[in-house]
């Protein structure tokens, strides 16, 4: 059980960024060959035979523009991966924090409720780790950022790409 609730992109974004993404490009669809893309609209890893793609996406843009926020440089938009046609989202029964693997990097960023950042965590979980030591990790780090009241969110990113995979918000 995770104390925390990860959240995937919203479907009405999702709406939004399969037309067009928040880099005014248009969505161009793919059949995933491999498998193994990080889905944000369902958290987890796309199954070989699966039509994606590949979008830019500016969640602290877009979190801003729904609270008035104005987090002005810390505004940045980068590359997740969505299924192209709507998808059911993430299943509730899943296995806790999504995308958190043993000896893979995390970085938490935590935000302001003016969408300032207010600093980050690297998380490292060593290898050999099972799913309860991986979610205890996330858990640990994620109620240690929100020890400060000053945080209003967190976003789970990968350190290897940069890139976005979830936003935590506080409770």
């Amino acid at each position: 059980m995770t104390s925390h609730h990860a959240r995937p992109i919203e479907p009405q974004v999702l709406g939004e960024l399969r037309a067009t993404d928040d880099a005014g490009r248009p969505c161009v669809p793919v059949q995933d060959t491999e498998g193994g893309a990080p889905l944000r609209c369902c958290l987890r890893p796309s199954e070989p035979g699966e039509r994606i793609a590949l979008v830019s996406y500016a969640p602290l843009r877009r979190w801003a523009a729904r609270t008035g926020a104005t987090p002005g440089a810390y505004d940045e938009q980068g590359p997740v991966f969505v299924h192209a046609e709507e998808c059911p989202g993430p299943d509730p029964a899943g296995p806790g924090y999504p995308f958190v693997r043993p000896g893979v990097l995390r970085t938490l960023r935590r935000y302001s409720a003016q969408g300032h950042i207010l600093g980050g965590r690297l998380l490292e979980v060593p290898e050999p780790a099972g799913r309860d030591a991986l979610d205890e990790a996330m858990d640990a780090a994620l109620t240690e950022a929100f020890a400060d009241s000053e945080v209003a969110l967190v976003h789970v990113r990968a350190v290897e790409y940069g890139c976005f995979l979830y936003e935590v918000r506080r409770s």
